[in-house]
């Protein structure tokens, strides 16, 4: 069965945005951005709601900029044609290779889970992760720790009162200081 990731950066006070909205203390450096070129290759389809939907809609035009370096070309190119659902209650459409869930998210994962294909169910943004959290639903929690405190924001962990059992599965510390840590969901 395909394990269902979320990844995301996060401060070392664990937010993914500041107080302010800004992620701007996130900007990989040249090997953190290569594991995240590394870690798509393994993603069958991204979930992700509206917020982070229209971040990453810079990636669908990024490619005709002839400015633009070898490694993010390289991830256009992986991102772009990667199938897409987005969770929106006020957009009406969405494009490139996303569609709009037609379902809550339980029922979206079931029917990707069921359609042929491999590779993992990634999840991108807080809000849709700890839904999918609240239901059970995460298998791998992967996160790149930036040595930042930000001081409040968006959290990467919902603030749920549940206990989740969880198993070293990577680690990885880059020259840059950031640690990148990956736990499965021990059930």
């Amino acid at each position: 069965m395909r394990s269902v990731t979320y990844s995301m950066n996060v401060s070392l006070d664990g937010y993914i945005v500041g107080p302010d909205g800004g992620f701007d203390w996130t900007e990989p450096d040249a090997s953190v951005f290569r594991s995240w070129i590394e870690e798509i290759r393994g993603v069958g389809v991204h979930l992700l709601g509206r917020r982070l939907y229209e971040t990453m809609l810079y990636w669908e035009t990024a490619a005709q900029d002839p400015e633009l370096s070898d490694a993010d070309r390289e991830w256009a190119g992986l991102w772009n044609p990667l199938p897409k659902v987005v969770f929106s209650r006020t957009l009406s459409a969405v494009r490139g290779s996303a569609r709009l869930a037609s379902d809550g998210l339980a029922e979206e994962i079931e029917r990707v889970r069921a359609e042929p294909g491999e590779g993992d169910i990634a999840i991108g943004g807080a809000t849709l992760a700890a839904e999918a959290a609240a239901l059970d639903l995460i298998d791998e929690y992967r996160a790149r720790i930036y040595p930042v405190l930000v001081g409040g924001g968006i959290p990467f962990f919902p603030r749920r009162e549940r206990r989740v059992n969880l198993e070293l599965a990577e680690t990885r510390t880059f020259d840059s200081g950031i640690h990148y840590l990956s736990y499965r969901v021990v059930r």
